[in-house]
């Protein structure tokens, strides 16, 4: 068994570890790993469905797809996540059981009593503070959940806040349930360096401060997986199922109706309705914005230099593209 205690809060980084090990390391791994704060989204789900876009946008908050399926989650630094890779079992049936079982009795040693609940969770007092995925590579199984212990309750549920009218898609949903945090359980209070040190100690029986960090040719292989995937539009966003998106809007020029379909990140339709006035036939402003990311500064690249108010008098291009989130 390989044991790791990452020092990088980089999700990106993070998560690319996790997929390299997964892909390349050799034997079972277990690590322990946070990342700043960010807001990472599951393998089949609509990013832009997920988030709270105008909270994210103003708090500059990383939004990264992991690997494994499942919902949204609001990760800070009092969110210690865990990741467990071993071998497929047989018969390749995803087992949650096994991998939490560890962390199960790494709290109860430290006086804290959780239960595995439902399909893929981890709660207190039917409180949830643990939630849990799996994914698989040939022979080889990746399983992390997260670990709530002093994680901010409040920026989690403004994060992942986000009004369902505006799209409709058949991607995974998360589901909210409530929260509670590992630290308000604990019978002696601790910093959230010293919980993972005592969950990673445990896991481990002592051994972990014999594991090795990742060798130099490891990280620069991690560097570029991060940088190459895990970091771009196209795996965040563009991976997300066909959507719709609809929004209405209260202008100074006027009521404000924004409608497009989106497929893998782009817009391959869009309306315009409302009543604004304009000289100019807002057909050819549509057109313009087909084939454009559906982010807002891809959409304000593409109206630069555009007279918008030949087309939608009162409306200027930020409140225009603030309509398309």
């Amino acid at each position: 068994m390989r044991y790791l205690l990452l020092t990088s809060t980089d999700p990106a980084v993070n998560l690319a570890t996790e997929e390299w090990l997964l892909r390349h390391g050799q034997g079972d791994v277990f690590m322990l790993w946070r990342n700043a704060p960010s807001i990472i989204v599951g393998r089949n789900q609509n990013t832009r469905a997920e988030i709270n876009e105008a909270y994210v946008q103003a708090h500059g908050i990383p939004v990264v797809r992991r690997l494994t399926g499942g919902g949204a989650v609001f990760h800070d630094l009092g969110n210690v996540n865990f990741t467990c890779i071993g071998s497929r079992p047989p018969g390749g049936q995803l087992d949650f059981r096994r991998f939490t079982a560890p962390v199960i009795e790494a709290l109860a040693a430290l006086g804290v009593t959780c239960r595995f609940d439902g399909r893929n969770d981890l709660s207190i007092d039917g409180k949830k503070i643990s939630g849990n995925a799996q994914c698989m590579h040939g022979n080889r199984v990746l399983h992390h959940g997260t670990l709530l212990f002093s994680a901010s309750i409040t920026d989690l549920s403004e994060a992942l806040r986000i009004n369902p009218l505006k799209y409709q898609d058949k991607a995974v949903k998360s589901v909210a349930r409530r929260v509670t945090n590992i630290s308000a359980w604990l019978p002696v209070p601790m910093r959230v360096e010293a919980f993972m040190r005592a969950v990673f100690d445990h896991v481990s029986g002592g051994r972990g401060e014999d594991a090795l960090p990742l060798a130099p040719e490891e990280e620069e292989a991690v560097a570029r997986l991060a940088d190459g995937k895990y970091r771009t539009y196209a795996w965040n966003f563009g991976r997300s199922p066909h959507y719709a998106f609809a929004r209405a809007v209260r202008t100074p020029g006027g009521m404000l109706e924004t409608h497009c379909d989106v497929t893998q990140g782009v817009i391959t339709a869009l309306r315009f309705y409302g009543e604004y006035f304009g000289a100019r036939d807002v057909a050819a402003l549509e057109a313009r914005l087909v084939g454009c990311r559906h982010a807002p500064e891809a959409l304000a690249a593409r109206l630069a230099g555009i007279a918008l108010e030949e087309y939608m008098h009162g409306i200027d291009a930020a409140t225009l593209v603030a309509s398309f989130f």
